[in-house]
């Protein structure tokens, strides 16, 4: 009996050793039980896990962005508009000697001077043919008529200012005493004078010279 005990504590101590030893490399395949000491001289046995986890591979392929551009349409350059003629001014028509009712100045040789009164227009010949006109002119209001008949340039007074009326007539032109051609107003009538814009004063003044024959008619 006593030989009997002997032989089953050996085995026993025999397998003891085998589970504690391991496997020859020292490692746990299929993941088996490690004995491990303890500070009192016993063993924990700890289970650990096999780690055999696969990472899936990862396509590192990215889809092919093939941006297929569009063709852009043909910009063909389109006809430029053909520009317009600039319309020409219309020429005006020569002035007509036979609407000058001024017999006298017409039949004067050189510079002359018309003024119709009723029509309030006034021109200026040389040699029969109008030169300049018709143009606007003002006479004198009732009361201070201008005279009519035939009479000449006397003198001209370039800045000429009226001491009976305290006014200024520029570019007087005279053809009877205190009567002349000077620029005035187009809408307010004279004491006798015949008003012309500043532009037609000039005109006369520059143009008529002494002795020329100056014309009016009613």
């Amino acid at each position: 009996m006593k030989k009997f005990l002997v032989g089953v504590t050996a085995l026993a101590t025999a397998l003891v050793l085998t589970a504690c030893s391991g496997d020859a490399g020292g490692g746990t395949p299929g993941g088996g039980a490690v004995a491990q000491g303890d500070s009192a001289g016993g063993t924990t046995t700890t289970s650990v896990p096999s780690s055999t986890s696969a990472a899936p591979a990862t396509s590192s392929q990215t889809p092919s962005s093939s941006s297929s551009s569009k063709p852009k349409p043909s910009s063909s350059s389109k006809p430029k508009p053909t520009p317009k003629p600039t319309p020409k001014p219309a020429a005006k028509p020569a002035a007509n000697a036979a609407d000058v009712p001024c017999k006298a100045a017409l039949a004067s040789p050189g510079v002359s001077a018309c003024v119709d009164l009723s029509a309030l227009k006034t021109w200026l010949l040389q040699d029969g043919k109008v030169i300049y006109g018709p143009v606007k002119q003002l006479p004198g209001k009732k009361g201070h008529a201008t005279p009519t008949g035939v009479f000449h340039v006397s003198a001209k007074v370039k800045n000429y200012h009226s001491k009976q009326f305290d006014a200024p007539m520029p570019n007087s032109v005279f053809f009877l005493p205190g009567i002349a051609f000077h620029t005035g107003s187009l809408s307010v009538y004279s004491h006798g004078c015949l008003h012309l814009s500043a532009a037609a004063s000039q005109k006369y003044f520059t143009t008529l010279q002494s002795g020329d024959v100056v014309q009016v008619v009613a």
